[in-house]
């Protein structure tokens, strides 16, 4: 469906366009304007009519069309085809959302397609319409500030991340015994989710360093720099990804080491308790032999005696067990 139509004439927005082919052959013939779609998940049929006036490669429709996409930039000869992939993050249930947006970018004029959610464009929109001096550049400005939205959302994702990481890191190295709890799987599950986020961020890398560097079509050399500044701050957010994804690893050993660990002191504690309940069994075992000939099954106080010798091996064996920390 088509969410919004207009043309913007020196950075102003004026009328929706009846058509599309007279709109955009008077945005070409001023000079000064452009014509600007956003569609949200269209039909191959109203794609079709909406980009049948602007010469898209019918590769770029294919991918616009069907989504699953990963960040790219194309040159066609008479568009750009930049693919982006939003993200949010919902701390409640430690869960990464990502959309797809698309730009077609050529002459006076940007078509913009965006599938599911996590989606800026709106917002961009409106800030855009009360920038006319931004507006002015054309349809670069739009592809700069539609990127840049993008990355804003990819920093505070990052930051996000970052406090749910610090909980998850807390929760790891707090006592035994304070939570019942999977940590381990919660540590993977939560490495998949900036592994979702790694699959948005990282790729986008070589698309905006594309846009930096000169002579590519249908991009104002004025907004190299504006390119430039928008993909140090994705540099930023990539280290930071990877940092998150290092951490998880070193989270997850030290929760494997913590576990492994904490069998061994069971084992010990097992351990110490067998040992102490051998000894009576083996004192019971030898009296459960019914030998006739033993010396103290003659003795009035031999009963009350071997007790007192087991007790007495029993005590010294839990003595140093509990100096060397077994029990």
């Amino acid at each position: 469906m088509i969410v919004d139509c207009a043309i913007y004439r020196d950075g102003l927005r004026m009328e929706r366009p009846s058509g599309y082919s007279d709109a955009l052959a008077e945005a070409r013939a001023s000079g000064d304007a452009f014509l600007w779609i956003g569609l949200h998940e269209p039909t191959e049929a109203e794609f079709d009519h909406v980009t049948a006036e602007f010469g898209l490669h019918p590769l770029a429709v294919e991918d616009a069309l069907h989504a699953h996409q990963r960040p790219k930039l194309e040159v066609y000869e008479d568009s750009l085809f930049l693919v982006l992939k939003p993200v949010s993050y919902d701390q409640l249930t430690a869960t990464v959302h990502t959309g797809e947006l698309m730009l077609f970018v050529g002459d006076s004029f940007v078509v913009t397609v965006r599938h599911g959610g996590a989606n800026p464009l709106g917002a961009v929109r409106e800030r855009l319409e009360h920038e006319p001096e931004v507006l002015r550049h054309g349809p670069t400005a739009v592809m700069y500030a539609v990127s840049d939205a993008i990355v804003d959302q990819y920093v505070e994702v990052a930051a996000d991340l970052q406090i749910s990481l610090d909980g998850l890191e807390e929760e790891v190295f707090a006592p035994e015994g304070a939570a019942a709890r999977d940590v381990a799987g919660r540590i993977y599950g939560f490495k998949r989710q900036v592994l979702g986020v790694r699959r948005a961020t990282g790729p986008l890398a070589e698309p905006l360093d594309r846009l930096t560097r000169p002579g590519l079509p249908f991009v104002h050399e004025d907004a190299r720099p504006f390119f430039r500044d928008v993909s140090d701050h994705l540099t930023r957010v990539n280290e930071q990804v990877d940092g998150f994804d290092r951490l998880l690893s070193d989270i997850l050993s030290a929760n494997l080491a913590q576990m492994s660990v904490r069998q061994n002191d069971n084992m010990r504690k097992i351990s110490a308790w067998a040992a102490m309940f051998a000894i009576p069994t083996a004192i019971a075992g030898v009296y459960g032999m019914n030998f006739r000939f033993m010396p103290e099954l003659e003795w009035v106080w031999a009963y009350p005696a071997v007790l007192g010798l087991i007790a007495a091996a029993c005590l010294v064996l839990f003595r140093v067990f509990k100096r060397r920390g077994w029990m």
